[in-house]
């Protein structure tokens, strides 16, 4: 799904940043409905929002689990924050981080960029709507 799409290269002709990837990404493959308008919320989250702070893969797949888990608002669902929790604690295990300057000194090659620590994001991502939803 998702972190095969990432592992195909998805995004870099377009150069959309790590927060984008997910972010369109999830839109084709989970059909999310959203349109450009939406989408470009994501731009500034890249490179931990600009300033190396959360890794914007990470910034966007919360964009996502809110997009699938959340009717009005944050506060009547009953999943959202446990999702995120989820989404964060296994990506931290995985990745030994969750903030995108440190990733980028442990993950990031001339090579793949920042693929991979794109790619365990849309992992777990994965995982969690599949096992919450119909979608796989």
């Amino acid at each position: 799904m998702l972190k095969t799409l990432i592992l195909q290269g998805y995004g870099k002709k377009e150069d959309l940043n790590c927060a984008e990837k997910i972010l369109y990404g999830a839109n084709q493959v989970y059909n999310l409905g959203l349109d450009k308008q939406a989408l470009k919320m994501s731009a500034g989250f890249g490179g931990g929002m600009g300033i190396g702070s959360v890794c914007g893969a990470l910034t966007a797949a919360v964009m996502v689990l809110g997009m699938l888990f959340v009717k009005n608002n944050a506060h009547e669902s009953s999943k959202i924050k446990n999702l995120t929790q989820e989404l964060f604690i296994n990506y931290q295990e995985a990745m030994d981080n969750i903030n995108c300057e440190p990733l980028k000194v442990q993950h990031r090659t001339d090579e793949l960029q920042c693929t991979n620590v794109i790619a365990k994001a849309a992992e777990i991502l994965d995982q969690i709507i599949v096992r919450e939803t119909s979608i796989s």
